[in-house]
Parts: structure tokens; C-alpha cells; sequence
């Protein structure tokens, strides 16, 4: 999400990308804010990371060239300054009114902040078994992951850049991310399996950077094959007309992409994930032309302000999500309301972002308030010690919320709890057969109702809804048999059908 953490210069010089930021982020809003509006909005989250890759890339080989090395330590801190202010704001904030709140929202408060706090959320949740497909119990930090991909790039990347640059042909320079491109995407692909049949392989390999950095790597290449912040004329031999066409088509392809896309089917891990980042960096190459229009309307007013303050959008959307989702519990967030839901946190998010992007973000980004604070900008003492004592009061308080967080949190939610109950009843009820019985000798009908089958007639297949509700439905119809899983979808359900019938299982 850094992608928009270049400086105002690399910014001026590489015209359209805020207008390519603010596609990324209506993409991921409308996938987590309106469920079912983009399915495949996901993919908004590559185009940030190959955004991102060339932007560094290219900020980093132009202070290379410019003054024949690279200043590691000035640009982590350039790094530190563009994200962690905005980031600590919303986690401190967001987790006290979560501890105010409490309940479900902060069951695993305490790793999610670890992972937010040390760049390493995707580790985290990796090593604790949380599924990104699993919609039972959202954490209030799941975005994290993002940042920690990329703040992993931030670290290891300019380690790379400087080795890569003493190879002096160029060819070999593009070549080598691309080849651990090639190689991420192909781990992808085969880590993930089919999430149909099994999603924990699928999750892992979606969080982790080995297989999910390649779109990182194809901006990195591309920023290495371009240089685009090399001052120099080019003669571009492509029309300026069938740059601004590429520029639509490739927009047009990542959109169609959030609308055929799914988060647990096959394809999104077997080449979906890969053509999106693949169109970004073709979006990027024709925006890029200097005698196209396409950047000219990618940096529009709207697309602008939108891209410009998309990090602060993208920090804050989904923990307003979850906060209003936990304060409101009569909304479903996945229901038939759900919009309400989203419209809420939509319309919460844009006032927070801007809000963070005025006083938090571009103050820091900037240096105006340490040039404040020192006394450089015409604040008088009495100013400055204000500003200083609120800043840490405001530091104070948000440690304090997030500290009691930690303290209210619950072991587990209270879904996971009626889903391990489900679990357990399942595990201790005896197998059964395909038992046929005679229609005459089926239960009872209910009073005014057509007779209903035993539960020895019966075979459920559900997600972790029948799950938690097993031992309701063993109590009601003795003998059913339950076939029920967590992040199970509709659309598995023929094939789970056509495997009790192939073992003869199936029930009438």
C-alpha cells in the first residue's frame, strides 16, 4: 500500500499512477466493503505491489546513478516516516474502540498487533492457522498482510538493487526478478492446490511473501528495463494512440479479473493473481508514454485524490468494517443489508483517510512538524509544547487502548466456540450407512406439514453455520448424516454430492 510513499519529484515524473492507485483501491473497497459486487476485487492489492516494486525501484537506481550509491539507512527512514505514523494512529485507535466494544473483534488481538507492529502479519497468521478464506471470525488487522509483504521487500530489496547494479548488462539485470518472478508465481500455483477441496494450502500460500512477491518483482523488472526517472529524450516508436488503447484494455482486463475472480478458486492461484500484475505492469508501460492522453485522465481531480490517499483508505476500511460490524450485530455483513454495512465504513474511511492524510501523514512525510517542533516554521514556545504534549498524550492513549485490548481479549469467538461444539458432536456420533427405509416407516409429520423424512434418510452438506449447529440437528433427527466443513462454498456442493454417491453414500 506504501506504493504512494515516492516523493513529490518521482510523483511529478511518472505521470498516471495516482490515477492507477485510486483503480487499486475501488477494487479492494468494493471486494471487502459490498460482498459479491467485485468477487476478484482482491486483485487491487497486486496492483499495488507492482506499483510499488517500480516505484522503489525506480527511486533507488536513480540515487544510484545520481551519486554512486545508495543511502540504506536514509531510505529506511524515508520508509519509516511514510508509514508507521499513519499505521500507529489507526492501530492505536482502532484498538481501543475494539477493547471498548469487545467480544469476538478481539479474539487474537494480541499476535495481530505483534504482526502489525514488527511488518510480519502474513508470518503470523501463517503460523497461527488463520485462513484468509475463513470469513468465521475476521480479524480486526487481516489487511496487514499487505504492508508486512512489503515492508519485507522494503528491507531485503535495496540489499539486491546494489548487487544487481555491478552486472553490466541490463538484459541480465531484468532477467534475474524476473526468474524469481516466474519462480513465485509457480510456487503459488502449486502450494495453493485446488482450495475446493482444501483451503489451509490456499491460505498460506496467498499470505506469504515466497509465493505471493512476484508482483513486486515484475515492477522492480520493469523499473530496470525503463529507468524511468533517467532524464533523457526517447523516441517512442509506438503510437501515442495505441498506448492510450493498451492503457484501456489493460485497465479493462484488471477489472474484469475483480469481476470473474474468486478468492478460493483454482484459477485465481493458477494465473489469475500472475495476469493481474502482468496487466498493471502493461498499464504502467502505456501510461508511461510521454505523447499518450491515458495519464492525463488517470491524474484527473478525482482519480488523484483518490490515489494520494489511498494508503490512508486502505489502513482504515477494513477495521472500521469489523468495528461496525461487532457494534452492529443486527446487520449481517455478508446479508442482504450488507450494503448498509458498507456504505457506513465507506463513508467513515474517506473522513478518516483525508483526515490522516492532512494532519498525520503530510506533516511527518514532509518534516513540517519536526520543523515545527524545533521551533523553524514561527511556533512560538507555548505552541510547541503543546503540540509536543499532545502528541504524547495522543502516543500514551493509544498504547493504553491497545493495551487493554490485549488484556479484554476472549481465547476464542463465540463462533469458533459453537463451531468446536459442532466438531466434537460430529467426531462422537458412530458412522452411518446409506440406510434405506420405506416411506410408511419415516418419523412423524410435524403438525400441518408434510411428513419428514428420518434423520437416518438424511445426508446435510454445509459450511461452519451446519457445523455449529450439529448437535442441534443430531438432536432433531437422530442419525443424519452431517457433512460440514469451515469456508465451505455453494459451489462445492455438487462435487461433494457426486462423492457420497461414487462411495455409496448417498441418502434418498
Amino acid at each position: 500500500m506504501s506504493a504512494i510513499s515516492t516523493s513529490s519529484v518521482a510523483r511529478d515524473r511518472l505521470p498516471g499512477l495516482d490515477g492507477l492507485r485510486a483503480l487499486a483501491i475501488v477494487l479492494v473497497l468494493a471486494y471487502h466493503l459490498f460482498p459479491g459486487l467485485a468477487p476478484g476485487g482482491f486483485v487491487g492489492v497486486d496492483v499495488f505491489l507492482v506499483v510499488s516494486g517500480y516505484l522503489i525501484t525506480a527511486l533507488l537506481v536513480a540515487e544510484h546513478r545520481m551519486h554512486g550509491r545508495i543511502a540504506l539507512r536514509r531510505f529506511w527512514a524515508r520508509r519509516a516516516r511514510r508509514l508507521l505514523p499513519a499505521l500507529m494512529v489507526m492501530v492505536g485507535l482502532t484498538a481501543a474502540v475494539a477493547a471498548l466494544i469487545g467480544g469476538d473483534v478481539l479474539v487474537g488481538i494480541g499476535w495481530q498487533l505483534a504482526g502489525v507492529l514488527t511488518f510480519s502479519s502474513n508470518w503470523w497468521s501463517i503460523a497461527q492457522g488463520s485462513s484468509y478464506l475463513d470469513q468465521t471470525s475476521p480479524e480486526l488487522f487481516r489487511h496487514a498482510w499487505s504492508l508486512a509483504v512489503e515492508e519485507q521487500f522494503y528491507v531485503l530489496w535495496p540489499l539486491a538493487i546494489i548487487a544487481l547494479l555491478l552486472i553490466p548488462r541490463r538484459w541480465l539485470r531484468v532477467a534475474l526478478p524476473l526468474a524469481l518472478a516466474a519462480a513465485s508465481a509457480v510456487g503459488l500455483a502449486l502450494l495453493a492446490g485446488d482450495p475446493a477441496i482444501d483451503p489451509a494450502p490456499a491460505s498460506v500460500a496467498y499470505l506469504s511473501t515466497l509465493t505471493h512477491g512476484f508482483g513486486l518483482l515484475l515492477g522492480a523488472a520493469l523499473a530496470l528495463g525503463v529507468d524511468p526517472l533517467r532524464q533523457r529524450a526517447s523516441a517512442h516508436r509506438t503510437p501515442a494512440w495505441a498506448a492510450d488503447a493498451g492503457a484501456v484494455l489493460a485497465a479493462s482486463g484488471l477489472v474484469a479479473l475483480a469481476l470473474v475472480l474468486t478468492i478460493d478458486g483454482a484459477a485465481t492461484y493458477r494465473g489469475g493473481l500472475l495476469a493481474a500484475a502482468l496487466l498493471t505492469g502493461a498499464l504502467i508501460a502505456c501510461l508511461a508514454h510521454p505523447g499518450g492522453r491515458a495519464a492525463q485522465w488517470a491524474d484527473a481531480p478525482l482519480p488523484r485524490w483518490l490515489g494520494e490517499r489511498s494508503y490512508g483508505l486502505y489502513l482504515w476500511h477494513w477495521p472500521v468494517l469489523i468495528l461496525l460490524g461487532a457494534a452492529l450485530p443486527a446487520v449481517d455483513r455478508v446479508g442482504g443489508s450488507s450494503w448498509l454495512l458498507g456504505l457506513a465504513a465507506l463513508a467513515i474511511a474517506v473522513v478518516l483517510a483525508a483526515l490522516s492524510h492532512r494532519f498525520v501523514e503530510q506533516p511527518v512525510r514532509t518534516g513540517l512538524a519536526a520543523a515545527a517542533l524545533r521551533g523553524e516554521r514561527g511556533w512560538s514556545r507555548p505552541r510547541r509544547a503543546v503540540l509536543a504534549g499532545g502528541t504524547v498524550l495522543a502516543l500514551a492513549g493509544l498504547i493504553a487502548g491497545s493495551a487493554l485490548a490485549v488484556v479484554r481479549a476472549p481465547a476464542q469467538s463465540e463462533a469458533a466456540a459453537l463451531i468446536a461444539a459442532g466438531q466434537a458432536a460430529l467426531d462422537a456420533a458412530p458412522a452411518a450407512g446409506p440406510l434405506r427405509i420405506p416411506p410408511q416407516d419415516r418419523a412423524p409429520a410435524e403438525p400441518g406439514g408434510a411428513p419428514l423424512p428420518s434423520g437416518d434418510q438424511i445426508v446435510a452438506i454445509g459450511d461452519s453455520v451446519m457445523l455449529a449447529a450439529a448437535p442441534q440437528l443430531q438432536a432433531r433427527f437422530p442419525g443424519i448424516a452431517i457433512d460440514a466443513a469451515v469456508s465451505r462454498q455453494m459451489h462445492q456442493a455438487p462435487g461433494r454430492l457426486q462423492r457420497l454417491a461414487d462411495q455409496g453414500a448417498l441418502r434418498p
